[in-house]
C-alpha cells in the first residue's frame, strides 16, 4: 500500500497542530532517516548530523507551507528528498576541502537492556553491509538504500533522485548484483 492510499496520522497531526504534528513526524521517521543517512554516509557522527539537519529543514519548511500543501504531503518521500539534498551538498563541500586529520572515534555505549550476543551479531552484520554498500558506485548505493533499506517504491525513488523510473530499476538491479558478487568474494 502506498503512502497516499491510506489516511496518514502524521499528516493529520501536522494539519491539527504544527508543533505536535512535527513531534509525531519526528517519532515516526527518525529511525528511517538516521538509518538511511548512516548507509549513505558510512559514519555514525555524519548520520547524526544529517538526520538533525533534515528535521531542522523539514520543520522550517512546514512552518511556511499552506494547509493544502501539508494535506497532500508524502512525509517519507519528502524527508528522503531533504536528506538526499543535504547529503549531496555535504559531499560536494567535502570534495572541495582537504580532508581533516583522522580523529579517534568515540566509543558507543551499549544498551544494558539489550542482549549482548544479539547486539554484537546485528552490529557485525550492519558493519559488513555498510562496508559493502560503501564499495558500490554512488548512484547504485543510493538507489539500493532507498529501495531496500527505506523501502520506498520505485516511483518515489525516481521523484527523490529526479531520474526516470527505468533508471532507478537499473541502478537497484546493478547494485544488488554487485553486492552479491562482493559478498561472495569475502
Amino acid at each position: 500500500m502506498r503512502e497516499t492510499d491510506c489516511p496518514d496520522p502524521v499528516r493529520k497531526a501536522l494539519l491539527d497542530d504544527l508543533d505536535e504534528g512535527f513531534a509525531e513526524l519526528y517519532g515516526a521517521y527518525r529511525g528511517l532517516v538516521f538509518s538511511t543517512a548512516l548507509r549513505l554516509s558510512g559514519r555514525w557522527a555524519d548520520a547524526e548530523d544529517l538526520t538533525a539537519e533534515t528535521f531542522l529543514r523539514a520543520y522550517r519548511a512546514l512552518a511556511g507551507y499552506e494547509r493544502a500543501r501539508i494535506a497532500t504531503l508524502q512525509p517519507r518521500a519528502w524527508l528522503m528528498t531533504i536528506l538526499m539534498n543535504i547529503w549531496r551538498n555535504c559531499a560536494r563541500t567535502r570534495s572541495r576541502k582537504p580532508p581533516p586529520e583522522l580523529q579517534d572515534q568515540p566509543i558507543e555505549e551499549a544498551d544494558p537492556a539489550q542482549d549482548v550476543e544479539e547486539a554484537a551479531v546485528r552490529r557485525e552484520t550492519g558493519d559488513e553491509l555498510a562496508g559493502l554498500l560503501g564499495l558500490l558506485p554512488e548512484e547504485q548505493r543510493v538507489a539500493v538504500v532507498l529501495r531496500h533499506v527505506v523501502d520506498l517504491p520505485v516511483s518515489e525513488i525516481a521523484t527523490v533522485l529526479r531520474i526516470p523510473q527505468g533508471t532507478v530499476k537499473s541502478h537497484v538491479s546493478r547494485g544488488l548484483r554487485r553486492l552479491r558478487a562482493l559478498g561472495g568474494a569475502r
